[in-house]
């Protein structure tokens, strides 16, 4: 997961500070020796973590820190904010033009994802209810033209094509002509991959740009390049005039220096972030989010959206009443857990979630997708009266689940076993929040009893 070194790195950093009641200016210097290291280890531009650090270092050894009661909080405060600065304070939003269509260039080296990204913004904007239509402007790649149709296909996308014959130029005018014809209100140019060395290529894009005069100029960029990233930005917005950055594979790149580095090197803003390989793994960026997932604290923001966007208020409503009332089936779970897998890994959302960066570093801590499956299968081999009354699994329907599932009578056991656990901790958990709750002291003696205190903790069915 992205920024996940540099996270450990900085938790570490500030769990030596909270360790103190009263900072001195010595303390915050080696405090920020420490975050210097972590941001050059996470291939942050060098230029960029020495302004980081000199901003930094020059608010938190003023007075009113140093005498604070939490100076902790405050320089964790600090970084917050500067990091959120560096990425360019808020969120920077596609442009949108007063006469529709809104045209959109895409640009980017070879083998960067921009066919496979500009599909996932088309879906995205189709979400928000605009129409965009995708222009197949790469014509010197096979099957570029082929793939843009077939994501096209894939999320409803027109898509507009003149084949490999045509200049892009041509193929660019006439694609803003049929959406300006057929009142589609952006439009999607791919162009082919380039490299910022190839003038032929660059001056080609270059006439693209002053023939559709494009509203974005957005460059993809793999985010797993780390510095180079960034001067391939560089690079390009000499040359375009770019609007904004889009990182592909922000997911696989642990780093994460190039999402740091790019608005302080270039003026460009982040506009999006890929964080997987699905159609639907497109975000906007925001860097206030993006801050905080990196000190550990969560973005429940982002967590919420997700949910608000993939589960069913009504179907959630009615398994909140089951989970009160104790009529939670493993059917309902079978339910609950599609409608959390929507939301993407498992992995990512815990990122979201307050504190749960330190839980995922413990030794035994481990979420396993291939776990998830095994589950699924398990109660997928179940007949209907089986996940609505699990009582009735004698030891022959167990073998003939587990034989179904292709798993082991125990893996049966472990589950069926876990899933006694979990309906016992949701009734004490619906006592805190559920009509007529049991009040704070009520509410703490259950949140403790949850909690499983001495006895290893919450278990999950997998």
């Amino acid at each position: 997961m992205a920024f996940e070194g540099l996270t450990s790195r900085l938790q570490n950093v500030f769990g030596k500070l909270r360790g103190r009641g009263k900072l001195t200016e010595d303390d915050v210097n080696e405090a920020m020796r420490e975050v210097r290291l972590a941001l050059l280890e996470a291939d942050v531009n060098f230029k960029v973590v020495k302004d980081f650090i000199a901003k930094v270092k020059e608010k938190a050894v003023g007075q009113e820190v140093l005498k604070s009661f939490t100076p902790a909080m405050v320089v964790i405060d600090i970084v917050n904010k500067e990091l959120t600065e560096l990425m360019g304070g808020t969120q920077s939003k596609l442009a949108k033009s007063n006469k529709p269509p809104t045209v959109v260039l895409m640009a980017g080296l070879q083998g960067a994802g921009k066919t496979t990204l500009t599909g996932k913004l088309a879906n995205l904007l189709k979400s928000q209810n605009h129409k965009p239509l995708l222009v197949a402007g790469d014509i010197y790649r096979p099957a570029a033209i082929k793939q843009l149709e077939v994501l096209g296909g894939q999320i409803g996308v027109p898509v507009f094509t003149l084949g490999d014959q045509v200049s892009p130029v041509e193929i660019a005018k006439q694609g803003v002509q049929k959406a300006k014809d057929e009142g589609l209100d952006y439009v999607l140019i791919d162009t082919a991959g380039r490299l910022q060395i190839d003038e032929a290529l660059m001056e080609e894009i270059k006439n693209i740009h002053d023939a559709v005069d494009p509203d974005e100029v957005l460059l993809v960029v793999d985010a797993m390049t780390g510095q180079e990233a960034v001067n391939v930005a560089q690079s390009f917005h000499e040359k375009l005039e770019l609007t904004g950055v889009v990182l592909t594979k922000l997911d696989g790149d642990t780093r994460g220096g190039a999402a740091l580095s790019v608005k302080a090197v270039t003026g460009c803003p982040i506009k999006f972030a890929s964080t997987g390989e699905k159609i639907d793994q497109l975000e906007a960026f925001h860097p206030d989010r993006m801050a905080s997932r990196i000190l550990g604290m969560g973005d429940m923001l982002s967590l919420i959206e997700k949910a608000q966007a993939n589960i069913d208020a009504d179907k959630a409503a009615e398994m909140e009443r089951k989970m009160r009332n104790a009529e939670f089936t493993l059917e309902d779970f079978l339910e609950q857990m599609e409608q959390v897998r929507k939301m993407g890994p498992l992995d990512q959302l815990l990122d979201m979630m307050p504190g749960m960066g330190k839980l995922k570093n413990m030794p035994n801590f481990k979420v396993d997708e291939k776990q998830i499956a095994r589950t699924e299968a398990i109660v997928k081999s179940m007949t209907r009266q089986e996940k609505q009354k699990p009582d009735v699994i004698n030891f022959s329907r167990r073998k003939r689940i587990a034989a179904g599932s292709g798993t082991t009578v125990a893996d049966v056991n472990r589950l069926l076993r876990q899933f006694e656990d979990m309906k016992k901790m949701m009734k004490q958990f619906s006592g805190l929040m559920g009509p007529g709750g049991k009040g704070p002291k009520g509410g703490m003696k259950a949140l403790k009893n949850m909690m499983g205190k001495g006895k290893g903790g919450m278990k999950f069915p997998f």
